[in-house]
């Protein structure tokens, strides 16, 4: 990559129009473009790697050569970033490297960021933008897909982001704790320490969205509640955001318990990953019967994430498609559910 050469096309291209020259591009805060290009310009490189464009920058215009689709694609993906970068976020290599494989424009352009007390929280992929406006316009959302895919993650910012603004009284997060076999029962400690290892992706991403000592507190005065699925029977759930995570992990009847909790000013989200069922051979998952029999409700949304999706290390893509390209290595049993065979 050429940085700060003369280059007699950064005075000759039009700004924004794609031809034989190239794209140039201008951007209005220099005192940004630092934190954009990355040390030593490791993230226009890595642009040019990836996408097989050249960059070329003097000042704040950043001239790329290429093919026009590419460069069309390469400019997207330096308004994206420098939008995060314009709304006080970070941009570090993980992000470069999440907006060139989604291959979209960062959501800032659509509009779509939770606030939290930590952080803004922009949804990566048009899968996980359409969730997130779900999430904080509809009563009743369902996000299924695989591991990595930020359906807890953005979930619980919502709640945060609701709470925040005083939309809801309070936040319910629960799982069913069936994921390894055990009674509760049969586990060591009070009932807190019973269930926290259950529920400790819930607790990671709530102190991502807010200070330890607020956390603490909030759990402590009942704003935030922590349960297993079980603590659920007999309640009316209202002014609050429940969020139900691995919900492929619940019964028929565990799921029609929980989705008729749901109170007055409530919204409620269930997460869940169908390849992942945990539950004994023979017994339907909950929610592949929620879908079966819920998704022709007008007011329940229902987004299906993918491999394309996933935003965590770039090999847990890889993964999710690998398994993806083996199903022999699965089976169906007689509720439809998939089982690993062994």
């Amino acid at each position: 990559m050429q940085h700060d050469r003369s280059d007699p096309l950064l005075s000759d291209v039009t700004a924004g129009t794609p031809d034989q020259g190239g794209l140039l591009v201008d951007f209005d805060d220099n005192s940004l473009l630092s934190s954009l290009f990355g040390d030593h310009d490791q993230n226009l490189v890595r642009l040019e790697q990836q996408l097989g464009v050249s960059l070329s920058t003097r000042g704040n215009r950043v001239l790329i050569g290429g093919d026009p689709e590419l460069c069309l694609r390469a400019k997207n993906i330096l308004d994206g970033l420098y939008q995060r970068l314009e709304q006080g976020q970070t941009v570090s290599r993980r992000e470069v490297d999440d907006a060139i494989r989604l291959g979209e424009q960062s959501s800032a352009a659509s509009g779509v960021v939770i606030q939290t007390r930590k952080r803004m929280i922009q949804p990566r992929s048009p899968n996980q933008i359409h969730y997130a406006r779900h999430l904080l316009e509809r009563e009743m959302v369902f996000g299924i897909g695989p591991a990595g895919t930020g359906k807890t993650y953005l979930a619980v910012a919502a709640a945060v982001s609701m709470m925040l603004a005083r939309r809801v009284d309070r936040i319910v997060l629960s799982r069913p704790a069936v994921e390894a076999g055990e009674r509760l029962g049969f586990l060591p400690g009070d009932m807190r320490d019973k269930v926290d290892p259950y529920l400790r992706p819930l607790y990671d991403a709530l102190y991502d969205m807010l200070p330890a000592e607020q956390v603490a507190k909030k759990l402590e005065t009942g704003e935030i509640e922590v349960a297993p699925l079980a603590f659920m029977r007999g309640r009316t759930l209202a002014n609050a955001f429940v969020i139900l995570d691995e919900a492929q992990n619940t019964t028929p009847v565990q799921m029609k318990m929980l989705l008729t909790r749901l109170g007055e000013n409530s919204r409620m989200v269930i997460t869940g990953d169908l390849s992942q069922v945990d539950l004994p051979r023979g017994m339907k998952s909950g929610l592949r019967e929620a879908i079966e029999v819920l998704h022709d409700v007008d007011e329940i949304k229902f987004v299906h994430f993918d491999a394309r999706d996933v935003v965590r290390h770039p090999l847990v893509t890889r993964i999710v498609n690998a398994y993806a390209r083996q199903p022999e290595l699965f089976e169906t049993d007689t509720a439809g559910q998939e089982a690993p065979r062994g």
